[in-house]
């Protein structure tokens, strides 16, 4: 084990946090580490809703770029930042114990939600079920890393803004103002690390397979086929969560419009052993009902 596997991270508090995570199980299992980290364009542009900048791939495409260089040999991400078609030569190796999946709601103060209100948000998938939850509130742009939206709240007018939970729970900033939005549907591989590495590089590969959780490798990948399925290259409000129940798997998805008024869901119960094609099968299914109707109209929306 004398070569020093090379870490490539986004240098957010959080994205550091994850990089520092694999590099402490790396290190356990006797590896030589070195974390690098650079910034990506999601990161520079904070002025620009994700949407805009083309969000396929805006968090990863540095570190790939990086990795096919030589520059780091794996790379640490939030699942959910990930494109569900991997770059030619790069290759999941490894999506660790998954964390919470929820969105919850951080408060200032107190708030009365029957009234109108304005929320933040940089997600499409929340401001869409947020709207269809609650069509009396405004939902207002937010970009930045975890701790400049949550100050971001602190320095405007805004009632609320919307933060997956695992995200403030690993570096120890959730707030005491906050409800956990169980109505919600998370995003496809909310709260899930993932570590990516090249093809050809056996030794990486090897090393981060043995970090793998398969019950959430198994999870997330239905959530990731249902989204691939769905989205068809097309950004749009999805949500979706597996879990692993017995023998079973319970499935629950949806689709939203824009503007959160129209909403197609779906909610099966699979058996484990059909969990590699049940994403797809389960996309498939919603299409019919009506997906692909709506999903047409976000196209023309976005003008894609």
């Amino acid at each position: 084990m004398n070569k020093v596997i090379k870490i490539g991270t986004r240098d957010s508090q959080l994205a550091l946090w994850q990089a520092h995570t694999v590099q402490d199980k790396l290190q356990a299992l006797g590896y030589s580490t070195k974390i690098v980290s650079v910034k990506s364009q999601g990161d520079l542009k904070l002025d620009t809703p994700l949407y805009e900048l083309g969000i396929t791939g805006v968090f990863t495409k540095i570190l790939d770029v990086a990795m096919l260089n030589n520059t780091v040999d794996i790379a640490v991400h939030s699942l959910k930042d990930v494109p569900t078609a991997l770059p030619k030569g790069i290759v999941q190796g490894a999506v660790l114990n998954r964390a919470s999946t929820q969105d919850i709601l951080v408060t200032k103060q107190a708030i009365d939600l029957s009234k109108p209100c304005t929320i933040a948000t940089g997600s499409l998938r929340r401001k869409a079920q947020w709207l269809h939850q609650y069509p009396n509130h405004t939902v207002v742009n937010l970009r930045g890393n975890v701790n400049t939206r949550l100050q971001k709240l602190q320095d405007n007018p805004w009632q609320g803004a919307i933060f997956a939970k695992a995200g403030l729970e690993r570096i120890k900033v959730l707030p005491k103002n906050y409800t956990n939005l169980y109505w919600m549907t998370p995003a496809p591989a909310q709260g899930a690390m993932v570590v990516v590495g090249l093809q050809d590089d056996l030794f990486c590969l090897q090393a981060i397979e043995k970090l793998n959780h398969a019950p959430s490798q198994i999870c997330t990948q239905i959530e990731r086929d249902f989204l691939r399925t769905l989205e068809g290259g097309c950004t749009a409000p999805i949500g979706a969560l597996a879990k692993i129940e017995g023998d079973t798997i319970q499935f629950v998805g949806s689709l939203f419009s824009l503007d959160g008024t129209k909403k197609v869901a779906i909610e099966k119960t699979i058996s484990l052993h059909l969990a590699s094609t049940a994403g797809e099968a389960i996309a498939k299914e919603l299409l019919q009902r009506g997906a692909d109707v709506l999903l047409k109209e976000i196209k023309e929306r976005m003008n894609l």
